[in-house]
């Protein structure tokens, strides 16, 4: 026992030599009989520091290098922004804002006679009950903080201020009393988990909707109570027979739901102006059963609508599809050919058809899988394209007839505000949501990786994500958005967010000039529609 005490230390020592040393001859002998690589072939260890880095690049910019204003899609303040609203409740900063005032960029013009918070339009008699956390110290290290319950003010529209959707043209119309609503996320894109917890959240939160995405409807959509608008894409899932066709008998028995309250036809998205896709490793049993398609298998849905390739076609479907369901039907679409929007608001005009609400999602938006081509280049922002479709409305003389909503990184109050003054009805928020639920912009939705349960469907990981702690998070944030939106409404001078128009905004330049909306307006439908008669455009 005494020698091998005596030898001991030197053969652990020799081990921690000779092993790092073994495992680097392996590889440069492996690397340089490779082929794929001539970095590896060259300079076998300095080749693999190389790769090393570049896999942990996004985590060490996004939580070391980058600055607080720099990270994209969002930054690391507008996501601590959500996670603030989600978990505490709260969008209260301390010292001024880190805003990059020297960018361009859109502003809230202020009255110099702002409405107090007893002149605003809004509904609290009713408390909304969630669960909110407090700080109790923080430290450098560490962060004690507890939860506790916490009955909050829901920030309602009026009565005789909802938004109604489909009013005056079908049975059910759907009445919302809060303009923040979730946007369109499959199940299966996201986990059970997630879609649980966005539902029973936003039903607790009420006065709000949940979009389901392409993905048919699923008991984790129904789990919450939440109202429901549901999609349906090019690939008809939820709504087709098993050889991909519509069934009418599938749409009935959706209709006749009581949760879904209305019914979007998905002509495009921001993110991928083309059909969905759902990586094969994402399709589950369960989830094939759902979307009638075979499990295990990726798939990508049609660009378009197979059997809808005019106006008149798409009008007509979209006419039955209300008569049929008794139910508002809208459309989603993304803007960029503004000559046929023209052409196509006119026969909305002419015909007397079209849908009760047009989606409209700026090419900012997120989705789960997508092409770089497609995610960068193609359609139009939405603070550019919302305008232009609302202007259009209004001078066929049919903007009461449609509401519009808008998406497109709309996830603090201040965007969404924007938005409505821009000319939306109601703001659609996706990412915002998945940050809500725990989200960190790991970026890898598409791989059923997410190493926070959120865009997987993959149980192990999805354990991580607590439903019942989660869902306050949903309701803190949407109430929180809502009450940023009086706020704003407040500071511009109007009673309620549904007074807010292009003339309480200006837009600021790089070099300080500043413009109307109905000035830039003017000048992009000139160039885009120039045929036409645009020297009168309102400013409202």
């Amino acid at each position: 026992m005494g020698k091998i005490s005596k030898y001991l230390p030197s053969a652990i020592m020799s081990t921690s030599v000779a092993a790092p040393l073994a495992y680097i001859a392996y590889i440069y002998r492996k690397d340089d009989r490779q082929k794929q690589h001539a970095i590896l072939r060259n300079f076998p260890l300095l080749g693999r520091v190389r790769y090393m880095a570049e896999h942990v690049g996004p985590e060490l910019r996004q939580y070391l290098f980058s600055d607080d204003n720099e990270g994209k899609p969002f930054s690391r303040l507008q996501y601590q922004d959500v996670v603030k609203a989600g978990k505490y409740n709260e969008r209260l900063l301390g010292f001024g804002s880190n805003r990059v005032f020297e960018e361009e960029g859109y502003y809230i013009r202020n009255s110099l006679f702002p409405k107090l918070a007893t002149e605003m339009r809004v509904d609290n008699t009713e408390k909304t009950n969630s669960y909110k956390y407090l700080v109790d110290n923080e430290g450098l290290f560490s962060r004690k903080e507890h939860r506790e319950e916490a009955q909050i003010d829901p920030y309602f529209l009026r009565d005789e201020d909802a938004v109604v959707l489909g009013e005056g043209k079908c049975r059910e119309p759907f009445h919302v009393k809060g303009q923040v609503g979730m946007s369109a996320m499959s199940y299966g894109a996201l986990g059970e988990r997630a879609i649980t917890a966005l539902s029973k959240g936003l039903a607790a939160a009420g006065g709000t909707w949940m979009n389901t995405g392409e993905g048919g409807i699923s008991d984790h959509h129904l789990a919450g109570n939440a109202d429901l608008i549901m999609q349906i894409g090019p690939g008809l899932f939820g709504v087709r027979t098993l050889s991909g066709e519509f069934s009418w008998e599938a749409f009935r028995e959706k209709s006749e739901m009581e949760q879904v309250k209305a019914f979007e036809v998905k002509l495009a998205q921001g993110a991928k102006t083309r059909g969905g896709h759902l990586e094969g490793q994402k399709v589950t049993e369960e989830i094939a059963k759902i979307r009638l398609i075979e499990p295990g298998k990726t798939v990508n849905s049609p660009n378009r609508f197979v059997d809808y390739d005019s106006f008149s076609s798409l009008f007509d479907f979209i006419e039955e599809l209300r008569e049929v369901g008794e139910k508002p039907v809208g459309m989603k679409i993304v803007v960029g050919d503004v000559e046929k929007l023209d052409e196509m608001v006119k026969y909305m005009r002419d015909s007397g058809k079209g849908p009760d609400f047009i989606t409209i999602d700026g090419s900012e938006g997120g989705t789960g899988a997508t092409y770089q081509e497609l995610a960068d280049s193609v359609g139009l922002p939405v603070m550019t394209a919302l305008p232009i479709v609302d202007e259009l409305l209004r001078q066929y003389d049919i903007r009461d007839r449609v509401k519009l909503i808008a998406s497109g990184k709309l996830i603090t109050p201040d965007k969404a505000a924007i938005a409505l003054g821009m000319g939306a009805d109601l703001i659609n928020i996706a990412r915002g949501f998945m940050i809500s639920v725990g989200c960190i912009m790991a970026e890898v939705c598409h791989t059923n990786t997410c190493p926070v349960g959120v865009a997987t469907t993959d149980p192990e990981l999805q354990s991580g994500l607590i439903v019942d702690e989660k869902l306050y998070r949903v309701t803190n944030y949407v109430t929180s958005l809502r009450a940023g939106l009086f706020n704003v409404a407040a500071a511009a001078g109007v009673d309620s967010p549904t007074k807010l128009e292009r003339k309480h905004l200006a837009y600021k330049d790089d070099r300080g000039r500043v413009s109307s909306v109905g000035s830039m307006l003017h000048e992009v439908q000139q160039a885009e529609v120039g045929q036409k008669d645009v020297d009168s455009l309102p400013d409202k």
